[in-house]
């Protein structure tokens, strides 16, 4: 019975280990998906001040002539 308990408590440390493992790895999953949509988001702003540079730029060149 000895050796069965301790297969047991061996296969529930496992599963602990494993359980905080896959926790780990889904938290590390969250935060990269956050990151993607902090640098879409980043982008966006980007581009948008890229296009009312341009628009500022169009209007000055029009303005000049």
């Amino acid at each position: 019975m000895s050796g069965i308990a301790a297969i047991l408590l061996t296969g529930c440390g496992l599963a602990e280990t494993t359980a905080g493992a896959a926790s780990g790895v889904a938290a590390a999953a969250d935060q990269a998906r956050q990151a993607q949509q902090q640098i879409e988001q980043v982008q966006q702003s980007i581009d948008e001040a890229q296009r009312a540079a341009a628009a500022v730029r169009a209007e000055a060149e029009a303005a000049s002539q």
